[in-house]
């Protein structure tokens, strides 16, 4: 970590091109923070049958490897923002837990959507919601519109609401992103018959006054930030239907989606199953995950 009051904003780099987008996407980060950029890339050592010398020159293999793709991430960075102060970082272990210890007072930590060497498979099963769930900071899946691109810069931010504390850390950090980007929030609240918060689950209940009482629910819960960011624009979608879908049909337009680890009503299980797996892997634009308290 970077020593003093210095902010600090990470990357988990490991040569892949998804890896290089996100490293990009964290710099700009930073800039706009004054923050430090910090490069991290985690590396594993094979153990069993190998011993001796032979571990040594296995160990120094694999750190030279991280340390070129960490030189090759900082020198596409610079070439951009080139007095954006970067540090570097190759550590032995793995790359949860490597990025947990070093979440512990950052800013955000942002990865590509696939990678190679020490991130492959980040994001598949438990490894992605370990990282998002435990994470000291807001986690970043980089992605773009399509697999190979770079992250979209136009659009709103997007939060999904739900009324829970975890939907309000992801309010306060997507007010602070979309003012930090000049840009507009879009404040995404989906319901069914089953999810509802405002009514009582009645089978006679109009869809129309249930949708009018998720909008009271989304104004209530919008309003202190309304307050803190007077010059934001803000709209608000109520949605019937499926939280995934809904978010993945904006995130088309969007510049990023937040979300937070857990909740009620549309956004029960964000991380849990179908929904987060959905968005991590298929979002046209860059996901943020807020833990609650996890925002510096």
């Amino acid at each position: 970590m970077a020593e003093g009051d210095n902010r600090v904003v990470l990357a988990g780099v490991d040569g892949s091109p998804s890896a290089g987008h996100a490293a990009v996407w964290a710099a700009a980060v930073a800039a706009r923070r004054g923050a430090v950029l910090r490069l991290v890339q985690a590396y594993t050592v094979p153990g069993p049958g190998v011993s001796g010398m032979a571990v040594a020159a296995v160990r120094e293999g694999f750190r030279a490897v991280a340390e070129t793709g960490l030189a090759e991430a900082e020198e596409t960075v610079l070439a951009r923002w080139p007095s954006l102060p970067v540090e570097r970082s190759a550590v032995e272990g793995s790359v949860v837990g490597v990025l947990l210890r070093e979440s512990t007072g950052a800013e955000v930590v942002a990865l590509g959507s696939r990678g190679l060497g020490g991130f492959t498979g980040l994001l598949l099963g438990s490894t992605a919601a370990a990282l998002a769930g435990r994470a000291r900071c807001p986690v970043v899946v980089v992605r773009g519109r399509k697999p190979d691109d770079a992250p979209p810069t136009t659009g709103p931010v997007l939060v999904g609401l739900d009324g829970s504390p975890d939907s309000s850390d992801a309010l306060g950090y997507a007010c602070e992103e979309a003012t930090a980007r000049s840009t507009g929030l879009v404040a995404v609240r989906t319901w069914n018959e089953i999810t509802s918060g405002s009514l009582p689950r009645k089978a006679d209940c109009r869809p129309e006054d249930m949708a009018a009482g998720e909008r009271r629910l989304v104004d209530e819960q919008l309003a202190p930030w309304r307050e803190k960011f007077p010059e934001l624009p803000v709209d608000v979608v109520v949605a019937h239907g499926r939280p995934a879908r809904t978010l993945l049909e904006l995130g088309a337009g969007a510049q990023l989606v937040v979300v937070g680890t857990r909740g009620r009503g549309g956004f029960t299980g964000m991380l849990l199953g179908s929904t987060s797996h959905a968005l991590l892997v298929h979002s046209p634009c860059p996901v943020a995950v807020v833990r609650p308290g996890s925002r510096p």
